[in-house]
């Protein structure tokens, strides 16, 4: 199996983070019509905040506490920015918290959200768990760890449903040997549910490689992104009232620049609450129309894994490779 984090990006060899004290600007946006001038500024510009990372992942503003928080799953390091302050470890290791095994590649948390009582959520790769994770005390609880009394692969992604459920993805990224892993017991890697009440449903296990999620501002259309690059798209699931899928199609084929040999695959999915999706992408960031139609693409230079909107939704930071950089938003 090729690493999917070979396909994106070389890895830096070091993980130590630093605030530019100068901030750099680099990549560019690419504007395929006129309608992303009223999201991003003809004028604007990627700004540098912080870089040295092995693989910079999963980023989520914390709205109460006006700061970012972002991973390294590869180092195992939860960090948090602030403005003035830039980026530092905040939690170390953020994921698992014993001896990493051999086999385990990505031992630190991924995907994260913040649920309604101001809690962090998170796909915790090492641990092989979605967890609840207490921001004053560090206090971790195992949500779920299982399904059908196997152990999860590594989950990747998550977000959250306003009736508490969480959305998340099972791949096995956090394998050193992938699918052919001795360390795995689940043969898909699935989409799954876990209500409230713990249960976790297994929502698709067709896709070989599911990655990003979200949903849009109705709650009636979840987003999951493909990190296949056989297959780099954006699937789109029609959910129904109890928020189970009763469709699916293809909403945002990235073939095109995949095959223009653009750095990345499909991964990170934030939804604005206009119902515009940024889904980063080979090249960068793709920001599509609610019915799919590609307005322009947000580059780094480097692939990007995810990204998410700041304070007020008037930024767009982006995690990319050894970096996380920044653009303002209209």
């Amino acid at each position: 199996m090729i690493a999917r984090r070979t396909l994106l990006a070389s890895l830096a060899a070091m993980p130590v983070a630093a605030m530019a004290a100068n901030p750099t600007t680099v990549g560019g946006v690419t504007r395929l019509s006129p309608a992303l001038d009223r999201i991003i500024a003809p004028s604007a510009s990627i700004e540098i905040l912080a870089q040295g990372y092995r693989w910079a992942e999963g980023p989520i503003w914390v709205g109460q506490r006006d700061y970012l928080l972002f991973n390294d799953p590869p180092a195992n390091i939860l960090y948090r920015w602030r403005a003035g302050q830039g980026a530092k470890p905040f939690l170390s290791p953020s994921g698992l918290q014993t001896a990493i095994p051999p086999g385990v590649r990505e031992a630190g948390l991924n995907g994260l959200a913040i649920d309604t009582a101001g809690h962090l959520i998170a796909a915790d790769s090492g641990t092989r768990a979605i967890v609840r994770i207490d921001l004053d005390t560090t206090k971790r609880t195992i949500l779920a760890d299982r399904f059908q009394s196997k152990r999860f692969n590594s989950p990747n992604d998550l977000c959250l449903s306003p009736s508490g459920t969480i959305y998340f993805t099972d791949p096995p990224y956090g394998f050193a040997d992938g699918d052919a892993s001795p360390l795995r017991e689940i043969g898909h890697n699935g989409l799954y549910a876990l209500t409230p009440d713990g249960d976790v449903t297994l929502l698709d296990g067709s896709h070989r490689r599911p990655n990003g999620l979200a949903l849009s501002p109705d709650g009636r259309t979840l987003y999951l992104a493909l990190s296949d690059e056989t297959q780099p798209e954006v699937r789109a699931y029609t959910l129904d009232a109890e928020g189970r899928p009763i469709g699916q199609r293809l909403f945002h084929d990235m073939r095109q620049q995949r095959a223009q040999g653009l750095p990345g695959l499909p991964d990170g999915i934030k939804v604005a609450p206009d119902g515009h999706v940024f889904a980063t992408g080979p090249g960068g960031v793709h920001i599509v129309t609610p019915d799919g139609t590609l307005l322009g693409i947000v580059s780094t230079g480097k692939a990007v894994a995810n990204c998410c909107f700041g304070a007020n939704g008037k930024s767009l930071f982006m995690t990319s490779s050894d970096r996380l950089a920044v653009i303002a938003l209209l």
